[in-house]
């Protein structure tokens, strides 16, 4: 007979020991998942110009007439400025309409704008803010999920559609204590 017997030759594993490091295995994948800015590089576009930044919010603010978060703004300018190379001079455009119109809202100046690439980039700067997408198609950029204004709309009495209980990176529902019943 040979030295190594099969008994002697596999190490014995117990059920508690694969379900500890079951356990230890998925607690360090949903700790590394938690924290994603901790675990993804930075983005390889640079920051817009804060001047350009402040007249690409300037338009949208023009354009939707909801509350606007700069961050959000700022994907979008870039996506924007890479896919516009006028980008500057059609922001110029769409303001200087805006302002001759003393326009505070986009229904003050929106009829003004001729057809072609000016009124093509209004319309995609009031999509991209609807949607928090670029475009349709599925090699879009997204800008934002939660702050789409398509969900803002509404979100008193619908939540965002997500995996989440009560919405997106919301994991636990928060419950509400009932009061107290009446008695009759």
């Amino acid at each position: 007979m040979s030295d190594y017997s099969l008994p002697n030759a596999l190490p014995r594993v117990s059920r508690r020991t694969v379900l500890f490091g079951g356990a230890a295995l998925l607690g360090s994948y949903l700790a590394g998942a938690s924290l994603p800015s901790l675990a993804l590089p930075a983005s390889a576009r640079p920051a817009p110009d804060p001047t350009q930044l402040a007249r690409f919010m300037r338009l949208s603010n023009l354009l939707v007439n909801h509350r606007l978060d700069p961050r959000v703004g700022a994907r979008i300018l870039q996506t924007a400025a890479s896919d516009h190379a006028d980008l500057q001079a059609l922001t110029d455009e769409l303001i200087g309409i805006a302002e001759r119109k003393q326009a505070t809202i986009v229904e003050d100046f929106f009829d003004d704008i001729p057809d072609g690439k000016a009124k093509d980039l209004a319309h995609w700067i009031i999509f991209a803010w609807y949607t928090g997408v670029s475009s349709a198609k599925p090699t879009a950029t997204v800008f934002t999920f939660e702050q789409a204004l398509t969900f803002q709309t509404t979100i008193d009495v619908v939540t965002i559609p997500s995996y989440g209980i009560s919405g997106p990176n919301q994991w636990r529902q928060v419950t509400v204590p009932l009061s107290p019943l009446p008695r009759f």
